[in-house]
This record gives structure tokens, sequence and C-alpha cells, in this order.
């Protein structure tokens, strides 16, 4: 396995993704840059830089004489974003599936079933990070389509804390398993078109789910404001 080397810029990127994934940063909660710089043990300049990074993740907001803040989870960007999602990951995985070799699918099993011990030892933040899209990564890993794939990225970024809440919903731990169990064995099975929709129907459920949810705290929060 090829040892990564990170720059500085990029382990403040994942710290401060981590803490507005996790929730340690509230949406809409100002970005100290000296606050960050200490904390992380850095100067600000790839504070400045992750920040801006971020921003392209759309996980950060810049405004006018306000700076930096973590961006507000809302239900009306969860459209857009699972449904490129969708479309886009379907067609990585058309591609990708002719491709897939026997021991691409047994390290997607191996994945899989890391992330079904998660799921039942209640772990949502291994559940919703990495592992699951390490999964779904695995399945898209023959396609050749490297813009496509920079894109998916993109969004799988944005949508992370959204898949979070999606998973630590009892229908989200409820189906998770099941979901990515059976579109496993569609594309071992070699089931591109049923492959490509099933994998649609379970990123726009997702969609649903979140969505739901949202709403429901966007009207909790209006009868309190």
């Amino acid at each position: 396995m090829a040892i990564v080397h990170k720059t500085r810029t990029q382990l403040v990127v994942e710290a401060i993704r981590e803490k507005i994934l996790s929730g340690e940063i509230k949406a809409g909660e100002a970005l100290r840059q000296a606050a960050l710089a200490e904390d992380l043990n850095v100067s600000r300049i790839p504070v400045r830089e992750a920040l801006l990074q971020l921003e392209a993740e759309g996980l950060v907001n810049f405004e006018a004489h306000k700076g930096a803040t973590a961006s507000e989870v809302s239900s009306k960007q969860v459209d857009e974003v699972f449904e490129l999602r969708a479309l886009l990951e379907a067609e990585l995985l058309k591609y990708s599936m002719n491709n897939l070799s026997d021991a691409d699918f047994a390290r997607a099993e191996e994945v899989l079933l890391k992330l079904n011990a998660a799921v039942e030892a209640g772990d949502s933040m291994a559940t919703t990070g990495e592992l699951n899209t390490q999964f779904h990564n695995m399945l898209y890993c023959r396609a050749n389509r490297p813009h496509t794939a920079d894109l998916v990225s993109t969004l799988n970024k944005v949508s992370n804390r959204y898949v979070r809440m999606h998973i630590m919903l009892s229908s989200g731990f409820k189906r998770a398993p099941f979901e990515h169990g059976e579109l496993l064995t569609l594309c071992r099975q070699g089931k591109i078109k049923p492959a490509c929709d099933f994998l649609k129907k379970h990123i726009l459920g997702a969609k649903d789910d979140v969505k739901n949810l949202l709403i429901k705290m966007e009207n909790e929060q209006a009868l309190i404001d």
C-alpha cells in the first residue's frame, strides 16, 4: 500500500471538516482563524487555505463583515445534491461494473462487513464516514471516468453531514445493511441496469429521509422563533 503524504493544509482541512460534520462546530457558527490556528497548533495561513477549500465543498460560507461561518444545513440543498449524486454515481457504476475483478468484489465485501459491524455497534461516525465512502468507491473504481469521479467526490463531501444524519435515523440503520448487500449482489451478477436503478433508489431514499428530518427540524425552529 502506498504511503500518502499530506500537506499541513490537507491535515487542517480534514480536522475542520470533521469538526463540522460531527457537529462539534455548529451550523452558522463563526470560524475564527486565530482560534482554529491555536487549537490545531498551526499558523493562520493553512487555516485560511483550508477554509477556502471547505467553502468549495459547501461546508463553509464567507460573508462580508462577518467572515467565515459553518454553512447551514437546509432541506432546499438536499434535493439538488442527492439527485446529482444519484445520476453521477449510477454513471460511474455503469462504466465500472464490467471491469470489476473478483479481487475488487472481495475488497468491497470486506469493507461492507466492517460497515455492517459498525452499524450493529451503533458507531454512526465510522458508519457514515470513511467506510460508507470506501464501499461505494470500490464499486466505481474501474469506471475510468476521472472527471465524473471528481464531481462525485465533491458532492460526497457536501452531502456527508446529511448522510450521517440519515444513518443516525432508525430507518437508515435498518435499511443500510440490506441495501448495500443487495447492491453488491447485483454487481456480482453483472446486472448493470438493475444495479444502477437500485443505486439510484438507494441514494434517493436517503434523500427523502434526510429531507423529511430537516423539514421537521426547520418547522420546530420556526415555532421557537
